[in-house]
């Protein structure tokens, strides 16, 4: 099974699982069905963005642990900048 089977098959089974519980189709206490179910999805957006953005800071913080990425972008930085001279852009 592909990633992208995985992903689609997970969103799915997510889904399917909130529009039941909107629903009312799976029992919950009356105050948890009217005051909670319908802020899940607000909920899941917010997590989704936290975790997003902390797996953007912990690749910044241990970007120096990828020596190969590290090299490439510095001969990419090099390669910009003779570009860039090449054009009459001051570069330093």
């Amino acid at each position: 099974m592909t990633r992208a089977q995985q992903t689609i098959s997970l969103a799915l089974l997510v889904s399917s699982l909130y529009l039941a519980l909107y629903l009312g189709l799976i029992p919950l206490p009356a105050l948890v069905q009217q005051q909670i179910v319908h802020l899940l999805p607000i909920w899941a957006l917010v997590s989704f963005g936290a975790l997003l953005l902390f797996r953007l800071g912990w690749g910044i913080l241990t970007f120096n642990d990828v020596p190969e990425a590290h090299k490439e972008l510095a001969k990419e930085i090099q390669m910009a900048k003779v570009d860039l001279r090449k054009l009459g852009v001051s570069v330093d």
